[in-house]
């Protein structure tokens, strides 16, 4: 694990954003990093596919960059958990 130098500004949006959606800083900040990696990587596919492709992923044993690269840019549909809205 490394230390990342990021702006005031920035790291108050994090605070505010990890609060809002009961995230700590840290995990808002690399929820951001993961949707923007996956965006970059992936133009084609919108906020609704990458969310699905990061759960197929963590159901997967986690992100790497190496299959991040190799993603399909179609996720398939994830199905949600019994009981779950």
């Amino acid at each position: 694990m490394g230390i990342v130098k990021i702006s005031d500004r920035m790291h108050d949006n994090l605070r505010i954003a990890g609060n809002a959606l009961s995230r700590s800083i840290n995990a808002q900040a690399e929820h951001w990093m993961r949707i923007g990696m996956l965006s970059e990587l992936h133009p084609d596919l919108d906020h609704r596919q990458i969310c699905q492709w990061l759960v197929r992923a963590e159901l997967a044993g986690g992100l790497d960059i190496a299959t991040a690269v190799g993603a399909g840019a179609s996720p398939a549909p994830v199905a949600m958990a019994q009981g779950a809205r």
